[in-house]
This record gives structure tokens, sequence and C-alpha cells, in this order.
């Protein structure tokens, strides 16, 4: 395929983020056969162009590519090893790329199964979250061979403004759990911040642009602070993926012997706001947490 061709892609997983990624390769020019067990999800990108796929085999049927946009690394790997898998039904474009958030591990054990088969496998997780995704902003890190990933860049630039061949298979998936480490502090950081202004009276809207101004600044407090200052927990990324995520990132570290006790700290806080009922509230609802522990909570 040319740099400015159109392909083919079956899509995996159009869930909140991958019905945006869907829409934006359909405006890109691509043709896409698309499968979810969810199959309202299927019926709405189907009425804006994309085509209906029965099984994950049926998707890769007549793919240059497959993409897979899934919550966790157990649908990534009944999708690729189940009985109407990739594995056993690989496109003709021999190339899969995961674009989930899942364990490294799994990641590389997947590409070398494909490796068997002449199938390429990247890993390439994202960020942006559901804001990026629809304005084709996202942010794409990607693990796997040279090659593969040039394969697969003209369908990323329909997804995505920064995109990145991070090394070999894995190290996407790597490179996005440390994204993932800081935005969890991060968020932890700036629920404290509020926390303390509102126990001392600040107005906590002008705290925010304060903070906006000056070295303090960071995309989670531009965009999830008024969501938490406003008491607002509709889900955007949510807190049961987000408590996935620093999973994902606390075993990585631990089979490489590295503490990591600030990702600990703001683990335990999310598991704390999903004991609470908050599973699948946006990620702002760990300011709920704080709302708790200072007896704040009116509901």
């Amino acid at each position: 395929m040319g740099r400015d061709d159109k392909g083919s892609v079956g899509f995996i997983g159009v869930g909140t983020m991958g019905l945006e990624m869907v829409r934006n390769l359909l405006k890109a020019g691509h043709t896409v056969s698309a499968f979810d067990l969810n199959e309202a999800a299927v019926a709405d990108i189907v009425k804006e162009g994309a085509s209906r796929a029965r099984t994950p085999a049926d998707a890769a049927q007549r793919a240059d590519i497959v993409i897979t946009m899934l919550p966790d690394t157990p649908h990534v790997e009944a999708t690729v090893y189940g009985e109407n898998g990739l594995l056993k039904s690989p496109p003709p474009g021999k190339l899969i790329v995961d674009m989930s958030t899942i364990s490294p591990v799994a990641v590389r054990r997947i590409h070398a199964d494909l490796q068997k088969v002449g199938v390429s496998f990247i890993d390439a997780p994202v960020s942006g979250g559901p804001l990026g995704a629809k304005n084709a902003a996202l942010s794409i890190m990607a693990g796997g061979e040279a090659d593969a990933f040039a394969k697969a860049e003209p369908f990323f630039r329909a997804m995505g403004t920064t995109i990145t061949h991070a090394g070999a298979s894995g190290a996407g998936q790597t490179v996005k759990l440390c994204n993932q480490l800081i935005c969890g502090i991060n968020i932890q950081a700036i629920c404290e911040a509020l926390a303390l202004g509102r126990a001392s009276g600040v107005d906590l809207d002008l705290l925010r642009r304060v903070l906006l101004g000056g070295s303090a600044a960071s995309w989670m407090l531009d965009k999830l602070g008024p969501s938490m200052i406003a008491g607002d927990t509709g889900a955007g990324f949510r807190i049961d993926l987000m408590l996935k995520d620093l999973r994902l990132v606390q075993e990585h570290a631990q089979a490489l012997n590295v503490p990591l006790p600030g990702t600990a700290l703001v683990t335990s806080q999310y598991v704390d706001a999903r004991a609470h009922g908050e599973g699948s509230n946006g990620n702002q609802a760990l300011f709920r947490v704080y709302d708790r522990m200072t007896n704040q909570v009116t509901g």
C-alpha cells in the first residue's frame, strides 16, 4: 500500500474510543468492517458507512490490517486465540495492530505466536482519551518491527497526531504504562490541591486558573479540573479502566523489581473509589475519595 493509498480495516472493539477511531478511519477514506459483542454499537457505526462483521475472523476476511481496541488483556487474547480468532483466520494483509492497553508480557507472547504463522503484530496503545479519539488527535506509541510499523502508519495518521515507533514488541505498552502512571499520580495531586484549597476557603475556580498559569499546569488540571470542582462524575475515561491500567503498571514493575510507591498509593485510592460504586464514573471521580476523607460528601 502506497503512502497515500486507502486500505481495508477490520476493526474489533467499537466502544467509547473505538467508535470514534472507526469514524476517523472512514473519514480518511478507509473501508472498515467492524465487530463488537455489543451489536448496538456496531449498528451505530454501520449507519455511518462501516460494514458489520459477525466474528473477529469475519472482520479480518478482506482486511489489509486488523485493529483491536478492547478493555483488557483477556479480551485481546480471546480475539487472537479464540475459536473464531485471528490466529486461525489472519487478515490477508498479514498485519494485526492492538491499540488497547494490555500486558507487555502478553503482547510479546501474541507477537511470537502470530509471527509463527507469518503475521506481523504491533502493540500501539493510545493516549488522549475520548476527546483525542473524537478529534483524531491521539498520541500513538507503537512497538514491533519497523516494516510493520511503516505499513500501519497510514492508518495511524487517520486517528492520531503524535505517532511514535517506540521500539521492539511490547515497547508501546511499556510507554503507555509509564503514561498512565504519570496521569494517575497527576490526578491525585490535583485532588489534594483542590482539597487543601477548599478547606482553606479559596475559590476553586480561581485556584485552578492560577495553577494553569504556572508550572503546576497540566492536561488533567485543564480538562478534568472543572468536573472535579463541579462534582460532575460523568464517564470519560472510567475509574475501572484506570484501575486496570495501574494494575498493569504494578505487575510490570514488580516483574522488573522496580518500586513504585506513588503508584501504589494512588492505586489504593482508585480501589476505594470503585468500592464506593464509582467504577463506571470518570477519572475525575477520584476527588470523591477526598470528599469522603474531608467529610464533604453530600449525597
